[in-house]
């Protein structure tokens, strides 16, 4: 077991490079995966339950004697990406399948990736846990109902269909997740070092997968996606710590709230997007995948050797 836990840990530490790897390995020799659409669905809910598996009702008890800087974070989460990804599309005039696989991008919850830089950045990672658990939860009436608003001109969607979807797809296997760790703690807890692992080893499967699908339209819209992409993030993370300062957040709070924001849910992005729209508009979501792990390192490895002057850290 320790042997495979020093594989899982090699493996899940260079994440990003396996991601740029296999997907430019799919955008080469894309019939080798485009039969397998189907199973990025069926992928994402693994992920989900890995998720699930790491969480407790005590990652939901913050609220209670921090609700401000709770509610902070999941208002903030909801509001600032999914306009600024409105915006995004509108500055560059994207076509309407890359503009609303930008804007499904933006209303996509955040995830563990966000809790990892939280980490990492030595910020409030239990405010960061708090405020993720509570985006999950929130994502099937938040989600939808957002997208509807900002996108449901350019392109047909339906909020009950993707209702149900986001349920399926996050919340179920979550709440399993949750379930399992509750019924049997003492075992997941002993698998709990392999499991991310299987969720890198998911997610880059399932990017391959949406890349090979989209592979003769992305080369003519790379550049403009990429684009995209890398101004969304970029404008989300600084709107996100500025926010939280103004709000009156300290210098930890701020920093957790600030991955929160920029960092999405990307594969749920895919997932939605190859259910509901067409395979172009998972582009975003793919490039998202890759491009907020490499700026979520960076801005965090910075942070992390520029400790919070105001207060004492503890993760």
């Amino acid at each position: 077991m320790a042997l495979l836990e020093k594989i899982a840990l090699a493996i899940t530490k260079l994440f990003p490079l396996w991601l740029i790897l296999f997907s430019g390995l799919a955008f080469l020799y894309p019939d080798s995966l485009k039969s397998q659409g189907y199973l990025v669905t069926y992928l994402l809910g693994t992920i989900m339950l890995g998720m699930g598996l790491s969480m407790s009702v005590e990652d939901f008890k913050l609220v209670l004697s921090r609700p401000k800087d709770v509610i902070i974070g999941i208002v903030l989460r909801y509001l600032i990406m999914p306009v600024v990804g409105f915006g995004v599309a509108k500055l560059l005039g994207l076509p309407p399948a890359l503009a609303a696989g930008l804007i499904l991008v933006g209303c996509c919850p955040s995830g563990t990736a966000s809790n990892v830089m939280s980490f990492l950045a030595k910020a409030d990672t239990a405010l960061s846990v708090t405020v993720s658990s509570f985006n999950i939860i929130l994502a099937p009436l938040l989600l939808p109902a957002t997208f509807l608003l900002l996108a449901g001109a350019e392109v047909h969607v339906d909020p009950a269909a993707m209702f149900m979807d986001v349920l399926k797809i996050v919340l179920l296997p979550v709440m399993l997740g949750m379930t399992l760790r509750a019924l049997f703690n003492s075992f997941v807890n002993s698998i709990m070092k392999i499991v991310p692992v299987i969720s890198v080893i998911a997610i880059i499967w399932a990017i391959a997968i949406v890349v090979a699908l989209s592979a003769a339209k992305l080369a003519t819209v790379a550049i403009i996606a990429l684009a995209a992409v890398a101004l969304h993030n970029a404008v989300g993370l600084m709107l996100g710590y500025g926010a939280s300062k103004a709000l009156g957040m300290g210098e930890r709070q701020a920093r957790a709230v600030t991955f929160e924001i920029g960092i999405e849910m990307s594969g749920l992005a895919v997932v939605l997007a190859l259910a509901h729209l067409e395979p172009l508009a998972a582009v975003p979501g793919a490039i998202f995948s890759v491009w907020h792990n490499l700026t979520g390192s960076v801005l965090a490895g910075y942070w992390a050797n520029k400790p919070p002057k105001d207060e004492s850290y503890a993760a």
